[in-house]
């Protein structure tokens, strides 16, 4: 961490935020979203459905308490690089008493709340996120006695995002850990190595492991697409390597969900048609057939519909709530609307008021159809080209 002089207040940190998003490389330039979506609040009925599930705690640490930083740097990595988050020092009468609400919030999202968890943890750093769409901060707590770390994330509430993450929780193999307190969303950490460094500095060196990443790339191609899941170019996820007894064990996981169920591209939705993912497309097209494709495409679907049956009360509740919240614009709904109407050459999604409508009956397909929703990425399709 180094160098650059404090800013001199909070809220000219906040006004250079988005200049320096736009700034990141892959920003504009790569993406297929061009404008920053706006916040979307959450609704009674969600709030409701998400306290049933104890997703809602009553005190902790909150957003705007930590917007009201008095001072920030860059922050560097290794090799001098500007990482894009910027660390924030807060005034000596309030650092400590923002540092115990941390504390407690950690003990909430780990613990339930047993604070005897954390008594002997610290918090070391608290970085802000320059070109995030709602400039969430991640938050480093260590434990004094052996100097381990984790890591948890302090965001504004944001509909889609909760939807986001509690749809990953249901269909995908991974379970998320998350809390609600008043307009603040508290994430925990997802472990992996970030997808954009895995490409430059990781890429499989053999054929077998090779294969094994384009599989999963392939299951998840097919995860993000069936429940509507955008914005997943390689920035968006990170890459879980398992070493196995013979070579290695990938899976992609996602860590920004804001793009949940907002766009009104159907491309926006696949990760195949992100520049940004090209070399895993590229690994596909050099050790996958079309059937292979297929294959992979169909044993997702296959565990995405066993996932759906194990949490039948859960997704029947949560799809209840979704049909009925509003989470982006009318125009985005019908756009998609008659995009997956087409794709599938299914009137039904034609039919569909809601972005929660089309995620329904794009789940309720997976229960009945084992067709691969996807596109295959073998079918001869420019890369990146919408």
């Amino acid at each position: 961490m180094s160098g650059r002089p404090p800013s001199e207040n909070p809220a000219a940190t906040l006004a250079a935020a988005e200049a320096a998003r736009v700034r990141r490389p892959d920003a504009r330039k790569l993406n297929l979203i061009s404008k920053k979506k706006p916040v979307y609040p959450v609704s009674d009925y969600f709030l409701e459905y998400l306290e049933g599930y104890n997703r809602v705690v009553s005190k902790g640490a909150d957003f705007d308490s930590l917007v009201r930083h008095d001072n920030a740097v860059a922050l560097y990595d290794e090799q001098g690089n500007d990482t894009l988050w910027n660390t924030v020092f807060f005034g000596p009468t309030e650092q400590a008493e923002i540092h115990e609400a941390m504390r407690l919030t950690y003990a909430l999202l780990k613990s339930d709340g047993d604070l005897s968890t954390v008594e002997h943890l610290f918090i070391d750093r608290v970085d802000m996120c320059l070109y995030g769409n709602t400039l969430p901060f991640r938050v480093r707590i260590v434990n004094a006695l052996n100097e381990n770390f984790d890591y948890f994330y302090i965001k504004r509430v944001d509909a889609n995002r909760i939807y986001g993450l509690e749809l990953e929780h249901i269909l995908s193999p991974n379970r998320i850990n998350y809390l609600i307190h008043g307009d603040t969303l508290i994430e925990e950490h997802i472990v992996g190595i970030p997808a954009d460094k895995f490409i430059r500095e990781n890429m499989p060196k053999n054929r077998f492991n090779g294969v094994r990443l384009a599989k999963e790339f392939v299951k998840f191609n097919e995860r993000c697409f069936v429940r509507l899941l955008g914005d997943m170019h390689s920035g968006n996820f990170v890459i879980d390597i398992t070493p196995d007894f013979e070579k290695m064990q990938y899976r992609m996981r996602p860590i920004d969900f804001d793009q949940q169920s907002h766009h009104g591209k159907k491309q926006v939705y696949l990760p195949q048609f992100y520049p940004q993912n090209n070399p895993m497309i590229a690994l596909g097209m050099e050790h996958m057939t079309p059937r292979t494709v297929d294959q992979y495409q169909r044993e997702e679907r296959a565990l995405i519909a066993g996932r759906l049956r194990a949490s039948k009360g859960r997704y029947g509740m949560l799809m209840q709530v979704m049909r009925e919240d509003l989470i982006s614009s009318q125009a985005n709904v019908w756009r998609l609307s008659g995009q997956l109407a087409k794709h599938y050459d299914d009137p039904v999604f034609a039919e569909c008021h809601t972005m929660g409508d089309l995620v329904f009956t794009s789940l309720e397909r997976v229960l009945h159809h084992h067709e691969p929703a996807s596109a295959s990425m073998l079918q001869g399709r420019p890369f990146g080209n919408a």
